[in-house]
């Protein structure tokens, strides 16, 4: 039976992620090719579902019948949690961060309004930590993705590791996170502010916040295709992705 394109991705993920060697080229290439391939569709997810109601005519969650940011999540591991943010247009994720994480995004529909940041390394010391109270950031992006885009990699020091996003229409965002958030492991998430630094264009100061009282994040539950967790198949599916 052919495997569908989550499957994959998460047999993949299965493979990379469990390693402790930092990623390969040919790692990041392999996974963000697997989340190319993806769409709504293949996560439970009728794009072009009519009507207000959350079930579309075809059995799946309505992308026009979220009302609030709503959560989908499709598995978690040691190793790196996967699940689809679904945002109906206008709503705004806060700034937060992904700390000592890599994250793999594709947008599956619509667009919306991304800015991210990177901490700075200031003289000879280590770069700011993501747990920080506060520090200097530098702007790394500032502007609008629209699907169909390809997928995004940012790392626990590069690519954008804070930062926040405003649902320009209706949109959904597939993310694989490794490792997951995890209190007890020293990876909570945390949320900041930001101040941008007028006299230095491209920089603000970032200062951590409690988690915002607006931010409303429902759950919805995941009507993909299966994912078939089996040692055998794994082992035998990762050969070629390490």
């Amino acid at each position: 039976m052919e495997r569908s394109k989550i499957q994959v991705l998460c047999e993949a993920c299965h493979s990379i992620f469990s390693q402790e060697e930092l990623l390969t080229f040919k790692q990041i290439q392999c996974l963000k090719k697997f989340l190319d391939r993806i769409e709504a569709i293949d996560v439970g997810i009728d794009e072009f579902g009519l009507g207000d109601s959350p079930i579309s005519s075809r059995g799946l969650l309505s992308a026009q019948g979220f009302s609030e940011i709503t959560y989908i999540h499709i598995h978690e591991c040691n190793s790196f949690s996967m699940g689809v943010f679904c945002l109906p247009a206008g709503k705004v994720f806060p700034l937060h961060d992904h700390p000592e994480m890599t994250v793999f995004t594709k947008l599956l529909y619509g667009s919306m309004h991304v800015k991210a940041y990177d901490w700075i390394k200031l003289d000879n010391t280590a770069a700011c930590p993501t747990s920080a109270v506060a520090g200097l950031a530098s702007c790394v992006t500032d502007g609008i993705m629209k699907a169909p885009h390809e997928s995004t990699v940012l790392f626990p020091r590069s690519g954008g590791n804070i930062h926040t996003f405003t649902s320009l229409t209706p949109c959904a965002i597939l993310d694989v996170l490794s490792p997951p958030y995890s209190e007890d492991s020293g990876r909570p998430s945390t949320y900041f502010s930001d101040f941008p630094i007028p006299s230095l264009p491209g920089y603000a100061v970032l200062e951590a916040r409690p988690l915002p009282d607006d931010l409303i994040v429902e759950g919805a539950p995941y009507l993909g295709p299966p994912i078939v967790e089996d040692d055998n198949i794994c082992e035998f599916g990762f050969r070629n992705y390490a």
